[in-house]
């Protein structure tokens, strides 16, 4: 199923998919059934350097391509999708620090991160600002060689369990355009971060997703990323195309779970004299299933190529984001459909697979802005002179 890797890849994916054969798909269902926080696979994640798999080797991460990390975090999804939440935003947060920090961040910051002590995610998304990033309300407001922070942050992944965000402020309310007036900054918990109530989610489950409260919390000038306001947009834009290749990725591991799943059952499960696997109806659903699942992989990994190579992947990511997640979401139907009612129990993890695909429709931008901005870019691409 991997033709375009390299023997390193290759070894590294067989790797991955040991751990999370022996260590992760033992336990997720009793983990997941409590909502309770992965603590112990926190730990072996540090330990195996995850936590800094694309951080450069200088600062003390693995420094993997994007390529290869988006092979890692399939492995992982096809496990439990909700353990790739431990790392995502987390890793988004360190590939700005790496892309835009200045070299003192970068020496304070990423050593700690790779090795997992400083561990968090992306504060971003407001109760009144989701997709329309320019229209966040949270100021930033200088006072005496420090920044006051005060706004709400909601959905925040780790916010509860992690101590370090990537966090987007507005520090100038009347820059035109908006977007100019927001900058980003690298927050610890401390005095005037207070965290509120936890999501109660549907799927990504035992991962906390909070809100939390920034009331006039004092942060140091140091922590605005690379030094100067107003660079926040473009900073969070460009973290951004990492979360959608991770993202794609996770949806593959979904999708290819919920097919490797029923695959097997067709070929086990007996109606009429037969196993369903020899029904036309049920092949053809099995084929459709392949199919999409092998064009989202190309997808993803071209838009992770592309990365690695550092041209600009932003309608690769998106194109990547969106027809993964949508095959993620249509695949774990297409999974019930021919587990039949034993996929509606929770005794097959087929259930759970389809209560995660929908994050990776909604995550990273919804599936509607994905359209928007490929449209956006395919029309720049071509435009027709006047």
């Amino acid at each position: 199923m991997y033709p375009f890797i390299s023997e390193e890849q290759k070894m590294t994916v067989a790797s991955i998919r040991e751990f999370v054969a022996k260590e992760v798909i033992p336990v997720a269902p009793t983990l997941e059934a409590r909502n309770e926080y992965p603590w112990t696979l926190v730990d072996r994640f540090k330990e195996m350097g995850l936590f800094g798999c694309i951080i450069p080797q200088e600062y003390g991460g693995l420094g993997m391509g994007f390529a290869t990390y988006a092979l890692v975090v399939e492995e992982v999804a096809a496990g439990w999708m909700s353990l790739v939440g431990l790392f995502n935003t987390h890793l988004i947060m360190a590939y700005i620090v790496v892309n835009h920090g200045t070299l003192e961040q970068k020496r304070n910051l990423l050593p700690a991160m790779a090795r997992g002590e400083k561990r968090g995610g992306l504060a971003l998304t407001e109760p009144d600002t989701g997709s329309d990033v320019q229209a966040i309300r949270t100021t930033a407001t200088r006072q005496d060689g420090h920044y006051a922070l005060t706004g709400s942050k909601m959905f925040l992944t780790n916010g509860r369990n992690g101590n370090t965000f990537a966090l987007l402020a507005r520090t100038d309310p009347n820059a035109t355009p908006a977007h100019r007036g927001l900058s980003c900054f690298i927050v610890e918990k401390g005095p005037g971060f207070v965290v509120g109530s936890d999501a109660d989610k549907m799927g990504y489950r035992s991962i906390d997703t909070c809100q939390i409260f920034l009331e006039e919390m004092p942060v140091a000038a140091s922590t605005l990323v690379g030094g100067k306001e107003g660079r926040g947009f473009r900073q969070v834009m460009d973290g951004l195309e990492v979360g959608r290749i991770n993202v794609a990725a996770r949806a593959v591991g979904v999708a290819r779970a919920a097919h490797e799943a029923s695959v097997m059952y067709a070929q086990q499960r007996h109606t009429f004299g037969k196993p369903i696997a020899e029904h036309q109806s049920i092949q053809i659903r099995l084929a459709d299933m392949a199919v999409n699942l092998e064009a989202a992989r190309l997808l993803t990994h071209a838009a992770a190529t592309r990365k690695d190579m550092g041209e600009p992947c932003g309608l690769e990511a998106a194109m990547a984001k969106l027809f993964a997640s949508e095959t993620s979401l249509n695949g774990t139907m297409e999974a019930m459909r021919i587990h039949g009612g034993y996929g509606f129990t929770k005794d097959l993890p087929i259930e759970r697979l389809y209560r995660d695909a929908p994050l990776m429709v909604i995550g990273e931008g919804t599936n509607e802005i994905q359209r928007l901005l490929i449209a956006r870019k395919v029309l720049e691409r071509h435009r027709v002179s006047q």
